[in-house]
């Protein structure tokens, strides 16, 4: 199914007696999920494969599945299936009251830049501390994030919009299960960064690693380009992510390459080092989304080697990561499909956003260099917010208007 163009998915209930349950769009086209709520059974991802058959061959021959895995392989996805009819006349996201930007609002870091510039350096006096050994740490992914607090619901269906205004990028969202006190979460981004998409035998993900501010004067902007494009560090920190994808992807592929190398790519607030890989399944029954759980986490949001990585994750950052940092996305009866990197993203419950930003760190990373690109990175979302960059870049902020 090629909707990259015109066509939205959505499902064949009315507009007005479900919500959303996922959307996306973005450069693999738009996806809408509306309907009575289908719950997959909730697992792993050592069950997903399983889960995932049972489910589309039950489903009529348009059903969508789409949703979230977690950024942990132990905990559980949350997957939604909906019988879904082709549109072509709907805006990704109508629904819905409120508007942007915020007007009243509280920001606090968790953890300020400098705390997490000090976890930056504790990481790289491990890789210190390792350098030659086996299994030695060589890269990992710290994340940081901000906690916003506004004096009204923050409007998801506004936020869409807002985010979706960048080509470059994949706004999207996805209903979460209910959690503690918070009866409607909705995980809500724009992430630049696929990890795997398939449209019968052909597949392709677009890896980023390696990252730079935008800049608002145009020399600037280019010279910091430039910089990023001649970065050694920045190309190392990339290499681990297209050959860690390379080396999944291969046993399942008559063909796999990466025919332009790595270039540089862009959203409207970040460069990126990016490579797009193109493949030829051997066997195209396979669904994305097994293909996408295969893949993930990858080196660019985990770390490499992956396992000592993911440990240090949990020990070094301040708060768990949930949906954040794992994949999101959809696909059809026939597998075919697109699974973005949750990135760039927030956890949305009622007038609470938690956003997230992580950086690569590898010898040569500088502390408050990595503190500063993940608030360059929260730059997005803040900007669809209303709020001023700076709040992401010092970290903490507190404004009423």
């Amino acid at each position: 199914m090629n909707i990259r163009m015109s066509e939205a998915i959505e499902t064949l209930a009315p507009r007005t007696q479900h919500p959303v349950l996922f959307a996306f769009d973005g450069p693999q086209g738009r996806v809408i999920g509306r309907g009575a709520p289908i719950p997959l059974p909730r697992g792993t991802m050592t069950t997903l494969a399983a889960r995932v058959d049972r489910a589309l061959a039950s489903a009529g021959s348009g059903a969508i599945l789409g949703g979230a895995l977690p950024f942990e392989r132990d905990d559980a996805d949350c997957l939604w299936l909906c019988p879904a009819s082709a549109r072509t006349d709907d805006a990704p996201d109508a629904d819905g009251q409120g508007v942007l930007p915020l007007r009243d609002w509280n920001l606090s870091a968790q953890p300020a830049a400098g705390d997490y510039a000090a976890a930056v350096d504790h990481a790289l006096r491990i890789m210190q501390d390792e350098a030659g050994k086996p299994n030695a740490l060589e890269k990992i992914v710290l994340a940081r994030s901000l906690l916003i607090e506004a004096g009204v619901e923050i409007p998801v269906p506004a936020l869409m919009a807002r985010l979706g205004a960048d080509p470059a990028v994949t706004a999207f969202r996805v209903a979460l299960p209910a959690q503690g006190n918070a009866a409607r979460r909705t995980l809500c981004g724009a992430t630049p960064e696929l990890l795997l998409e398939k449209r019968g035998r052909a597949i392709s993900s677009h890896p980023l690693a390696g990252s730079a501010r935008r800049l608002a004067d145009a020399a600037l902007d280019r010279a910091n380009a430039e910089a990023l494009r001649h970065s050694e560090k920045d190309h190392r920190e990339h290499a681990f992510v297209v050959e860690y994808i390379m080396d999944v992807l291969s046993p399942h592929c008559r063909r796999l390459a990466a025919p332009q190398g790595t270039t540089l790519t862009n959203t409207r607030s970040m460069w990126h080092l990016g490579t797009r890989i193109e493949g030829e399944l051997t066997d195209p029954d396979t669904p994305s989304v097994v293909l996408a759980a295969l893949l993930h986490p990858t080196p660019a949001v985990c770390g490499a080697p992956m396992r000592r990585a993911y440990d240090l994750i949990g020990a070094l950052e301040a708060f768990p990561r949930d949906f954040y940092a794992g994949a999101v996305g959809w696909c059809d009866a026939k597998g075919d499909g697109a699974w973005q990197v949750a990135i760039r993203c927030a956890e949305i419950s009622g007038s609470q956003a938690r956003l997230y930003a992580g950086a690569g760190i590898v010898p040569g990373s500088d502390p408050m260099a990595e503190a500063a690109e993940t608030g360059a990175k929260f730059g997005a979302f803040l900007t669809a917010l209303g709020l001023p960059l700076d709040a992401g870049l010092s970290g903490v902020n507190k404004v009423t208007e």
